[in-house]
């Protein structure tokens, strides 16, 4: 049977991952954090402290200054061995890109070098009641008055909604009512009200509703040119989408390689459940999408590495990528019976936590979205789809 670790690379970084998950003691943080929402800030400095934080950031600039393909190998190793949790925390300075790349000395002393030393927490806020994955419906505004840039609207499906120390927040600027600007704005400046929402999984991220009104930001908090932020996000997206996709895989891959072992073990019918074909047959099926899912991923991470252009590339990626995961995740909990449904085992909350893959960063139908404005391009002047992390 198609193995998935038998296709990863033999990079040494995946046994320094495993010693770090272990001496952390990660897979029961995550599940203990799934039950118990908190924002983990010992874990997360202890990553900043190790450098797991910020995988693809040069080292000169305190990352580790992987590949591309590095990278994806690291997160689908923490993936595996703790879930999406603190594989996807990994990511936070990689999410928050454009803060290091456009933003000034002063916001890349002050807010960025602390976030990938696991000291400060920066967030992202894009999507709005009324506005997800089409960024024209984006109503929140940055109006100057005077001598300041005052800041209103709401921000909706935010992650770290109350732990977050600084955001990112895309606005309405200056006189091009089509462009966004990015703004860097501390969570506890007057004005901010902040909110919490349960989710169905991730439930640490604590998702919820910011809201600004008239929210006074300093002038050097803006985070490059007025109308350019949708610009610098693409790259940034597009990038994320690919390594998320390692994510999900390293997560099922736990999921698929446990049932593996217990339908061998487990007796039904006079023999192993294995013997059953209705059993068998969709976990070879499974092994086998995992396998070529993860070697389409590398695919696209090598295809970035050498920067040419993958947008739709990464994202058909992320889709198929989370359907596979989603798959192989359902099938380990109806073939460990009714236990595969408790929370005894861990599979029920790895299927909730890689549901979140078919909305955020982009919905799966957005994802298809891009892939079709790639290969049928629009007339010009028609507006393009726009995407977000959701």
């Amino acid at each position: 049977m198609t193995d998935l670790a038998g296709v990863l690379p033999a990079d040494p970084l995946r046994g320094e991952v495993a010693a770090f998950a272990e001496e952390h003691r990660l897979p029961h943080r995550a599940r203990d954090l799934d039950q118990h929402p908190e924002f983990p800030w010992t874990e997360f400095r202890a990553m900043g402290e190790n450098r797991w934080l910020g995988l693809t950031v040069p080292a000169d600039q305190g990352g580790r200054g992987l590949s591309l393909v590095q990278a994806g190998v690291v997160l689908q190793e923490l993936a595996y061995i703790a879930g999406t949790t603190f594989a996807k925390l990994s990511l936070q300075p990689e999410f928050s890109s454009i803060l290091r790349t456009h933003g000034s000395d002063l916001l890349r002393e002050r807010y960025a070098v602390p976030l990938l030393r696991g000291r400060l927490l920066v967030g992202n806020q894009i999507t709005e009641p009324q506005a997800g994955s089409d960024l024209s419906g984006l109503t929140t505004r940055a109006e100057r008055t005077g001598d300041r840039i005052e800041l209103s609207g709401t921000k909706s499906q935010v992650a770290f909604a109350s732990d977050a120390q600084a955001a990112i927040v895309f606005a309405r600027f200056g006189a091009d009512p089509t462009g966004l600007t990015a703004f860097l704005v501390p969570q506890d400046l007057p004005g901010i009200a902040r909110s919490v929402v349960g989710d169905l999984g991730e439930r640490w991220m604590r998702r919820g509703t910011v809201r600004y009104e008239r929210v006074p930001v300093p002038e050097d908090h803006r985070i490059g040119e007025a109308g350019r932020a949708l610009d610098y996000l693409k790259t940034e997206l597009t990038h994320e989408r690919a390594l998320l996709s390692a994510i999900y895989l390293g997560v099922a891959r736990a999921s698929w390689e446990e049932t593996v072992r217990e339908v061998g073990e487990r007796s039904a019918f006079g023999g192993p459940l294995s013997e059953q074909e209705a059993v068998a047959f969709p976990l070879v099926e499974d092994g086998t999408r995992l396998a070529s899912a993860w070697l389409y991923t590398e695919h696209v991470l090598r295809l970035l590495d050498r920067g040419e252009r993958g947008d739709d590339a990464a994202a058909m990626c992320k889709w198929w990528a989370t359907e596979v995961a989603l798959t192989a995740i359902d099938h380990a909990i109806q073939f460990h019976g009714g236990r595969g449904y408790s929370r005894d085992l861990p599979h029920e909350q790895r299927w909730r936590d890689v549901r979140s893959g078919l909305l955020a960063h982009g919905t799966s139908e957005v994802m298809h979205r891009v892939a079709a404005a790639r290969r049928w391009p629009r007339a010009r002047g028609a507006r393009s789809p726009s995407t977000t992390r959701s």
